[in-house]
């Protein structure tokens, strides 16, 4: 696949007379993830993963979009990944497919990067001489949440080298573990995901406890990952998982001197399944995936026990699966070969905890 990193400033809409403007809370796109529509058409997302799909005919089709980081999309035509484009600034105009054929095509949106990248909004599709929008055709049955951290935004999965440092253009979720399962299984997904947190402890923190709402437990509640202030609405959301996977606890047990017992690990891991509960209700699976840690893996094991929820299940990710040579990316992160071997590993188990069957089919 050939990358573009394209950005027009939106200076003057000279030449756009025969474009066709739509907002983009237009009833025919579909987006998936959280997602806040503005009474001006506009539609904001930060998590990483959210994607908006559409079916149009036209030529081309550009966003009008500002950005208050830096954030990147993978734009994927008529199924086939095409280009990754960059977002940034205010208003601006971001060319997503040009020069196609004839007929109808597909579109898919989907944000690569972490909030801490940045919040995008986009404002409006322009469709090119002669385009619609068409009425979604997507039927897709399943639903899976993911919520974890670094592993789970993809961080590092487009690098090579373990000791290279982090950089967002590296980071692609849609190469991490759990949009490959989602794949898979042909299911929607949603990542609730954020880059050194943790369930009780976040990445290197002094002490053996952070402060609840920076940690998973906390941002689950959050329409906005960087806003605090934001709240996501259980109640009227879209979409109700058919399955939820949670992976976290590598930075609670990571650098510093002071690290949670078991006993709090599992208190923490406790209120986030109450939270999962509250939300979905009680007959939803749960699997809390072990990262690669024998300590952790008894932590969540006792997750499991002590939850007394018969819909909560654990399992541990095999030690020495990933290679430092051919598996590690940024950050010694894994790569997109690392996340697909964890991809397999989780596969299997949650086939058997929800009843879907296992497919003859390749797992990318």
């Amino acid at each position: 696949m050939k990358y573009f990193f394209l950005m027009l400033a939106l200076c003057a809409l000279s030449g756009a007379a025969a474009q066709s403007e739509l907002p983009a809370t237009s009833p025919e796109i579909r987006y998936t993830g959280r997602i806040a529509r503005g009474s001006d058409g506009s539609v904001g997302y930060d998590w990483p993963g959210v994607y908006a799909e559409m079916r149009f005919t036209g030529p081309e089709l550009t966003i009008r979009v500002s950005d208050t980081g830096h954030s990147y999309h993978n734009v994927a035509i008529d199924g086939r990944p095409v280009r990754v484009v960059e977002t940034f600034g205010c208003d601006s105009l971001v060319p997503l497919a040009s020069g196609l054929s004839e007929g109808e095509h597909t579109l898919r949106l989907q944000k690569r990067t972490e909030a801490r990248e940045g919040r995008t909004t986009i404002h409006a599709f322009l469709l090119g001489p002669g385009g619609n929008l068409l009425p979604s055709d997507v039927r897709r049955t399943r639903h899976i949440e993911f919520i974890g951290d670094s592993y789970t935004c993809g961080y590092g999965t487009e690098s090579h080298d373990a000791r290279d440092r982090f950089r967002a253009d590296t980071e692609n979720c849609d190469k991490a573990y759990g949009c490959i399962v989602a794949r898979y299984f042909d299911a929607d997904y949603t990542l609730v995901a954020h880059s050194g947190r943790g369930v009780v402890r976040n990445y290197g923190d002094k002490q053996a406890l952070s402060p609840v709402e920076g940690t998973m437990v906390g941002r689950m509640d959050y329409l906005f990952d960087e806003d605090p202030t934001s709240v996501w609405d259980f109640a009227s959301s879209p979409w109700r998982p058919d399955a939820v996977v949670v992976n976290l606890g590598t930075n609670d047990l990571s650098r510093g001197e002071r690290k949670p017992s078991c006993d709090e690990y599992v208190a923490g891991y406790l209120r986030l399944i109450g939270k999962i509960r509250s939300a979905y209700g009680a007959d939803v699976p749960v699997l809390c995936v072990a990262p690669n840690n024998p300590r952790l893996a008894d932590y969540v094991r006792a997750v499991a026990e002590r939850s007394g929820d018969r819909q909560v299940y654990a399992v541990a990710l095999l030690p020495g699966y990933l290679q430092p040579d051919t598996d590690l990316g940024a950050a010694s992160h894994p790569n997109y070969a690392g996340q697909r071997k964890m991809a397999m590993m989780v596969i299997p188990y949650l086939a058997a905890v929800t009843g879907w069957p296992l497919e003859l089919r390749a797992v990318e």
